[in-house]
C-alpha cells in the first residue's frame, strides 16, 4: 500500500540575513567598535573592509597566542600561528569542541542567570562537529561514505556537466554578479543533490545557510525570534523529507537516508537534527561558494597567476589548494579548555575559550613564504589548514576540492578570463569569510 507523502511546510517570505543585519546596524550602530582592543580580531568590520592582514601579522610576530580581555564575545585566547593551532587541534580531550562547553564558534554560551534575566529558554543545537569522542566518531562515520575518493569519482561526471552547462549560459560583454550567478548556484545545486532536496526549492538552502552561519547576526538579540523562526521552518521542511525517506521502498544514498539508517543518528532529538543540518548546509555551502568567488577575485588581483593558470592548466590541482589557503573560507574555529594547562608558555585555565584563527595560520610566514601573495606554484600549498586539523578536519574537504578543480578546468576549456568589473562586497562576519557580491565581466584568453 502506497504511503502518502506529507505536505511540505510553507516557508514564509523573510529578509535575507545580511539585509536584516544591515538594517539593524543602521538604526543601532555598534558602540563596542568605537574603542576596540587593538588585537580584537573578532570584530566583523576588519573582514568586511578587508584590513585584517596587518593585525594578524603583528600578533604572529609577537607570539603564537594572545589573551584578549574584552570583545563583543567576551574574553578569549586568539591562537594565530600555524604550529599552535595544530598543537591544540591534536589534543581534542584537553581542548573540547563540545556544544556543552560552548561549541565551535566564538559565540558565548549564556549562563542560567543571563537566560533568566532575558526571560528566554536555552536553545542548543548539538552537531557532530561540536561533539567530542565517542559521539563525534559515530555521527561522522554516518556521513563520511558520501565523501570517500570512490564517491568523488562517481560524482565527478555530474559535477562537470552541471558546471559546464552553467558556464555556457554566462553573458559575454556585460557585467554580472559572479557570487549569485555562479558560486551560489553551483554549491546550492551540489547540496540539493547530496540531500536529495527538491530542485525547485534549492535556493532555500542558501537562505538557511546565511541565517544559521552568521555569528554577527546571532549576537543581535532583537533578531533572535526571527532567526529561530526561520531555523524552525528549515527543520520542519527537512522533517517532511525525513518522513518521506522513511517510507521509501527503494534504497537511497542521500544524506537524509544515510542518517535514517544509522544507529548513531536515527534517534536524534529535534535540536540535534537541526544542528547537524546546519553543519552540513553551512559546511557544504559557505566554504565552497566563497572559495569559488575568492579564486576569481585573487586571479584578478594577481594577473601573473591568472596568466600561469591560462598557460599551464596542469597547475590547476595545486592552484585549488593555494586558492583555498589564500581565501580561507572559514576564518576560525573555537575550542574550550577542559583543565588548567600550559600552551607555549601561556597559562590556560579550565573553561577558557581558545579561538583558532585559520585565516591567520594560512598567512604564517614561518610556513608560507610571501604568504600575502597568491602563488599557484607554491610547493607547500597543501599545508594550509582551511579545513581544520585532526579528528575534526572537514569531512567534505574532498568534495570542495573536486568542485573547485572542475570549475577551473571547465573555465580553462572555454578559455574564460574573468575580470572584476564593478562592486565588491565582502561578508560582514568573523566566521564565514567571503564575498556577498562580486561584479565581473568575461573575456577570452
Amino acid at each position: 500500500m502506497a504511503t502518502v507523502a506529507p505536505e511540505r511546510p510553507q516557508v514564509r517570505s523573510s529578509p535575507k540575513a545580511h539585509e536584516a543585519l544591515r538594517e539593524y546596524l543602521k538604526e543601532h550602530p555598534d558602540e563596542r567598535l568605537s574603542h576596540p582592543h587593538k588585537w580584537d580580531v573578532s570584530r566583523s568590520d576588519i573582514y568586511f573592509e578587508d584590513r585584517w592582514q596587518p593585525i594578524f601579522k603583528e600578533m604572529r610576530e609577537a607570539g603564537p597566542l594572545h589573551y584578549i580581555e574584552e570583545s563583543p564575545f567576551g574574553p578569549y585566547w586568539a591562537v594565530v600561528q600555524h604550529k599552535a593551532i595544530q598543537h591544540i587541534e591534536a589534543l581534542p580531550e584537553l581542548f573540547s569542541s563540545s556544544w556543552e562547553h560552548g561549541g565551535i564558534t566564538i559565540l558565548n554560551r549564556l549562563s542560567e542567570e543571563e537566560l533568566a534575566a532575558r526571560g528566554v529558554e536555552r536553545r542548543e543545537l548539538p552537531m557532530f562537529i561540536a561533539m567530542d569522542r565517542p559521539q563525534h566518531t559515530g555521527q561522522r562515520r554516518t556521513v563520511a561514505p558520501k565523501f570517500t575518493p570512490s564517491a568523488m569519482t562517481d560524482m565527478e561526471t555530474e559535477i562537470r556537466q552541471r558546471t559546464g552547462e552553467l558556464l555556457d549560459t554566462l553573458p559575454r560583454g556585460e557585467v554580472f554578479d559572479w557570487v549569485d550567478t555562479v558560486s551560489i548556484e553551483l554549491t546550492t545545486g551540489m547540496l540539493a543533490i547530496l540531500f536529495g532536496f527538491p530542485w525547485e526549492d534549492r535556493r532555500l538552502l542558501t537562505f538557511w545557510s546565511d541565517w544559521s552561519g552568521d555569528t554577527e547576526l546571532a549576537t543581535v538579540r532583537e533578531l533572535d525570534e526571527l532567526r529561530w523562526g526561520i531555523l524552525n521552518e528549515m527543520a520542519a521542511y527537512f522533517q517532511s523529507l525525513w518522513i518521506e525517506r522513511t517510507h521509501q521502498t527503494e534504497p537511497a544514498d542521500d544524506l537524509i537516508s544515510m542518517m535514517i539508517h544509522s544507529d548513531a543518528m536515527n534517534q536524534m532529538s529535534p535540536e540535534e537534527f537541526m544542528g547537524n543540518l546546519i553543519l552540513l548546509i553551512v559546511g557544504g555551502n559557505d566554504t565552497t561558494r566563497n572559495t569559488m568567488s575568492g579564486i576569481i577575485h585573487a586571479f584578478d588581483k594577481f594577473p601573473d597567476q591568472r596568466k600561469l593558470f591560462e598557460e599551464q592548466p596542469e597547475l590547476i590541482p595545486n592552484a585549488v589548494q593555494e586558492c583555498i589557503r589564500y581565501q580561507t573560507p572559514l576564518a576560525h574555529m573555537r575550542r574550550t579548555c577542559t583543565e588548567d594547562t600550559e600552551v607555549f608558555g601561556q597559562q590556560i585555565k579550565k573553561g577558557d575559550k581558545l579561538v583558532l584563527w585559520y585565516i591567520s595560520a594560512n598567512r604564517d610566514e614561518e610556513v608560507f613564504e610571501d604568504p600575502d601573495k597568491l602563488d599557484i606554484t607554491r610547493e607547500n600549498a597543501r599545508r594550509h589548514i582551511a579545513f581544520g586539523y585532526g579528528i575534526h578536519r572537514c569531512v567534505g574537504a574532498r568534495l570542495a576540492e573536486l568542485q573547485l578543480r572542475v570549475l577551473l578546468e571547465e573555465m580553462h576549456k572555454r578559455r574564460m578570463r574573468v575580470h572584476v568589473a564593478g562592486d565588491v562586497e565582502r561578508v560582514r562576519a568573523n566566521f564565514v569569510h567571503g564575498f556577498r557580491k562580486l561584479e565581473v565581466e568575461i573575456t577570452e584568453f
